[in-house]
């Protein structure tokens, strides 16, 4: 039986909801064959979110590791390839902090890249009538930070068993959105992740699929 690990994070910047918290009690009732969910909302502030989910690693014995954020201006469920060494906030997280191009592990790796068959996850979603695509950037907040030292953490501490790990980003929902801002319902949402979760239990060898761009 397999342990998987969903967290998302909690309303930041202002708002009060967000999709990657919302999902999460829909997401506890998945029943999913030889696996087990477990869920658990992330403050937004890197090193207390890495902390909790580092413990909630160990707490579930998770072999999968999934983290949701939000992303305003995404029109698609978007799985994330790769996660850089720098925080740069734009805004504050909800500690009220906002360093400026610090390392988030000094003389670490430039990048990690996800463990999750990405391909394969946005391959199923895109099936399940779910619009969903690779990305090439998390950003340089919370999310990207989360991604990044957890990865670091998985590759120099937890070394004893594996643990793959990786980040979607989730669209605004509809009762976010302002004028022109794409949304996308939480039923809908839900199904995309479900369907992901599924294709990182058994992917598909070969998902011939062009992720990349020009620019």
């Amino acid at each position: 039986m397999k342990s998987i690990l969903v967290a998302g994070f909690e309303p930041f910047n202002g708002q009060s909801v967000n999709p990657a918290s919302e999902v999460l009690p829909l997401l506890a009732n998945t029943s999913l064959t030889n696996a087990v969910v477990h869920c658990q909302t992330l403050p937004v502030i890197g090193a207390a979110a890495h902390e909790k989910l580092m413990t909630y690693i160990e707490q579930y014995q998770a072999d999968i590791v999934l983290v949701l954020g939000q992303a305003a201006g995404r029109d698609k469920l978007t799985l994330e390839r790769v996660a850089i060494n720098v925080d740069d906030y734009p805004i504050k997280d909800n500690a009220g902090e906002q360093p400026l191009d610090q390392p988030i592990v000094r003389h670490g790796p430039a990048a990690y890249f996800t463990t999750l068959p990405i391909k394969s996850m946005t391959h199923a979603m895109n099936n399940a009538n779910v619009p969903s695509a690779i990305s090439n950037t998390a950003g340089t907040f919370v999310c990207n930070h989360i991604f990044y030292r957890t990865l670091h953490s998985l590759a120099t501490e937890l070394t004893t068993r594996k643990v793959v790990m990786g980040f979607m980003h989730l669209p605004l929902l509809p009762e976010q959105a302002q004028a022109q801002q794409f949304a996308m319902p939480l039923s809908e949402q839900l199904a995309g992740v479900q369907a992901s979760l599924t294709a990182a239990l058994a992917p598909t060898e070969s998902v011939a699929m062009v992720t990349g761009s020009q620019c």
